[in-house]
């Protein structure tokens, strides 16, 4: 059967994350704080509007691009949060997660041997994607002491003749790293230099915390141009199981992605359309309750660690919080597994999102503080222990 398959895809390697938690399904007692999904139901009135779409009948293909009413709904809202102003006709895509928006946009934008940076730690799924486009992936290894944001130096060192994208992952799954505008203004001249494209995923836009708001690259000067933007209702809206995602760019690309999505999929979850319409038209305070409540966790988590004498920089995006556990002598996989063993709790270990990992696990707070509180005393043994 191995001649029947291809050597790009028998050579990737599974999910980092999966495994730990195929162990958590059939392990009594055992929790897990790895899981980045969030735990609020997706907001009544985006229920009720799947609901009615369907007693409707309304079960019928959408153009490829999708509902021109939710398209014309994404560019407000992204211009109204954002300040970048998009074509719903021309300019925007709705895809089937965020996920989908970036394996087209790679196969769309690079050629065999084009090279794509990757920031690491980050999404797994950026290399695979990359490599199923034929592109040649360039991994750019953050580091902590710079709170794992991307410097305009790294970025310049990268580069090479080949280089044609850098994908730019912020606010950062598994980190929690945002960059800000100025941080970003100083990378953008590198960018503009060297005729560099942009993939900026942004599916954690609206979970920032600290007071800090999100800047899109693409709302830089020079950038708008240059940037596919991509985005989701997963995260913000609590909608993961919908399966929703959209990108926004120049029309050249979007209409070339479009073509690949009709090919490829026809067309995102009509219900699911329907009811991301209401999440972007009406949901904006269901959003700020969830935001509230996932910074109220996110800060017990930071003192937590503080008091249990575990190095951890503060994250001001997405959900999730990356200690180091270098201080123990394991690696990140020998302290999830035996973590895992010992204590019955699931975590992420940090070279699931790159070698740039190592030294730190991954956990999540899109949780219960009762599931955080159960977690952390089950860390604070395992580590006593140790």
């Amino acid at each position: 059967m191995r001649n029947a398959l291809s050597k790009k895809i028998v050579d990737i390697q599974p999910s980092g994350i999966r495994k730990f938690f195929d162990v958590v399904n059939e392990m009594p007692d055992a929790i897990s704080l790895g899981v980045g999904e969030p735990d609020f139901d997706t907001p009544w009135s985006v229920r009720e509007e799947g609901i009615y779409s369907l007693e409707k009948g309304r079960t019928f293909y959408t153009s490829n691009a999708g509902l021109m009413e939710l398209r014309q709904e994404i560019c407000n809202y992204v211009h109204r949060k954002y300040g970048v102003l998009y074509n719903p006709s021309e300019e925007t895509l709705v895809t089937v997660g965020g996920s989908e928006a970036i394996d087209i946009a790679l196969r769309c934008m690079v050629d065999p041997g084009d090279e794509v940076l990757i920031p690491q730690p980050s999404y797994v799924s950026y290399l695979p994607c990359a490599i199923m486009a034929d592109a040649a992936p360039v991994i750019i290894n953050l580091k902590a002491e710079n709170e794992f944001k991307l410097t305009k130096e790294q970025l310049e060192e990268s580069i090479t003749d080949k280089t044609k994208i850098l994908v730019l992952p912020f606010p950062n799954n598994p980190t929690g790293a945002i960059m800000t505008k100025e941080e970003l203004e100083q990378i953008v001249p590198v960018i503009i230099k060297h005729d560099l494209y942009v993939i900026s995923d942004e599916i954690y836009s609206e979970l920032t915390y600290g007071g800090r708001r999100h800047c899109s690259i693409a709302s830089l000067p020079g950038m708008r141009e240059r940037t596919i933007t991509i985005n989701g209702f997963s995260k913000a809206f609590a909608m993961t199981g919908w399966r929703l995602g959209y990108a926004c760019g120049p029309k050249e690309i979007i209409g070339q992605m479009t073509k690949l999505h009709q090919f490829a999929i026809m067309c995102a979850p009509t219900t699911s359309q329907f009811a991301a319409v209401e999440a972007l038209k009406n949901c904006d305070a269901e959003v700020d309750k969830m935001v509230e409540a996932y910074d109220q966790r996110r800060r017990y988590l930071i003192n937590a660690f503080k008091e249990m004498g575990i190095e951890c920089f503060e994250p001001f995006g997405a959900f999730y919080i990356f200690p180091s556990i270098k201080k123990f002598g394991m690696t990140s996989e020998e302290f999830a597994t035996k973590l895992l063993e010992e204590q019955k709790l699931a975590v992420v270990p940090g070279t699931a999102f790159g070698d740039s990992g190592e030294g730190f696990i991954r956990i999540s707070y899109a949780y219960s503080i009762d599931n955080l509180k159960t977690g952390l005393q089950r860390i604070q043994q395992f580590i006593d222990k140790l």
